[in-house]
């Protein structure tokens, strides 16, 4: 990386951070020259990266013309691979979807998945009206190890199995477009609202994402920390005091859960898996669910914050918004009981995308990587005998 990519990936990535930039705004916000900034504006625009806003006038001297990024760009394809469904998107370089594609079933395959990408790639790209090489890369998101946690959906075990063994990178290379880049689904979806949500001055934050399963991903520093070994917000198995049914965050936060509840009460467990449904035909079972799930994210949220003291706790999930939003009121209301000596209390809000934010999420991995400055990685090495996928 040269330092000129050093400085552009910096233009481009306060940018997209704060949505337009002048060239003043960057100058004082980098400390670089105002004859660098000018010419990294120049050499960014001519690239197709950059388009011009209306010049802000009624100021002294001559009008300033905010920036922002071009939407076309890039287009990338996102691809999440989950325990109860699969899902393909086709976004532009601000996460603008194209054309989407999910189906879902009762337990995932490689088989079924593959079928998946053949049956519904081209029309994804008809519908985006996209040609293969439109699309710079392809990004994966997908539970690390798979094959684990069978009997807490009522998957075959055998059937889960067949992921241990199964190479997906190398398999799906010559189905996928471009390069392919594979990322846990948690940190995936906390990528995506770090790259595709609002505006933030967020620098600090933990991410949590309510699907089949518990999981979600940390911010430090303006940029998505995935850890050592890529499972950074795994929080499914923080441990949660004095909660009937399980001590661990994934006993009770969890979709999963509720579908068991639901099948305990003979109610019908299908709306779960259309998050634009209306869940009200699932009370009273998902109040109390709702009431189960908070205070154990609650006391989760405590103990993160024992250890760093994030400046926010963003909650999404595979979850209709209003109901999204209930959980997040519930779990601000029980984390205001709780014992909160010694630790600073975050704001605590809802994220912006819902189920989609995963295939998003694996989407923005390779603008992350090729357009943004990671503030956590750019000295760090891998540990020896890591495997990327």
């Amino acid at each position: 990386m040269t330092v000129r990519d050093v400085n552009e990936r910096l233009v481009l990535h306060l940018i997209r951070r704060h949505g337009t930039l002048t060239k003043a705004e960057a100058t004082r916000a980098t400390g670089l020259s105002a004859n660098a900034v000018s010419e990294i504006f120049k050499a960014l625009e001519n690239d197709g990266l950059l388009l011009r806003g209306d010049p802000l006038r009624g100021r002294v001297g001559q009008p300033s013309v905010p920036m922002h990024l071009n939407p076309e760009a890039r287009h990338y394809l996102g691809l999440k691979i989950g325990r109860r469904s699969f899902d393909m998107v086709a976004v532009d370089f601000v996460g603008g979807v194209a054309a989407r594609r999910s189906t879902s079933h009762d337990y995932p395959t490689p088989k079924g998945l593959i079928s998946f990408i053949k049956e519904n790639l081209r029309p994804l790209l008809r519908s985006a009206k996209l040609k293969r090489e439109d699309l710079a890369a392809s990004g994966i998101a997908m539970p690390s190890e798979l094959w684990h946690w069978a009997e807490e959906f009522v998957a075959p075990r055998a059937e889960l199995e067949k992921w241990r063994n199964f190479d997906v990178k190398a398999e799906l290379d010559s189905l996928l477009p471009g390069p392919i880049s594979i990322e846990n689904d948690g940190t995936a979806a906390c990528r995506g609202e770090l790259v595709f949500g609002p505006p933030t001055d967020k620098q600090d934050y933990i991410y949590f994402f309510v699907g089949t399963f518990i999981g979600g991903g940390v911010v430090l520093n303006g940029s998505v920390f995935p850890g050592r070994w890529g499972n950074s917000g795994g929080f499914g198995p923080l441990r949660i005091p004095d909660e009937p049914g399980g001590h661990r965050l994934i006993d009770h936060a969890s979709l999963a859960v509720l579908e068991r509840l639901l099948g305990e009460h003979n109610c019908d467990t299908k709306l779960l898996y259309d998050d634009s449904a209306d869940w009200s035909a699932l009370e009273p079972v998902l109040s109390r669910w709702i009431t189960r799930a908070s205070r154990s994210l609650a006391h989760a949220i405590v103990s993160a914050q024992a250890v760093i003291d994030f400046e926010a706790v963003i909650i999404d999930g595979a979850l209709p918004h209003t109901i999204r939003d209930r959980l997040v009121a519930e779990v601000d209301r029980h984390f205001s009981h709780l014992d909160l000596q010694g630790v600073y209390r975050p704001e605590i809000c809802a994220g912006h995308f819902g189920s989609i934010i995963r295939a998003l999420g694996a989407a923005a991995y390779p603008i992350s990587n090729d357009f943004m400055i990671d503030q956590n990685t750019l000295l760090r090495k891998e540990p020896a005998g890591q495997l990327s996928r």
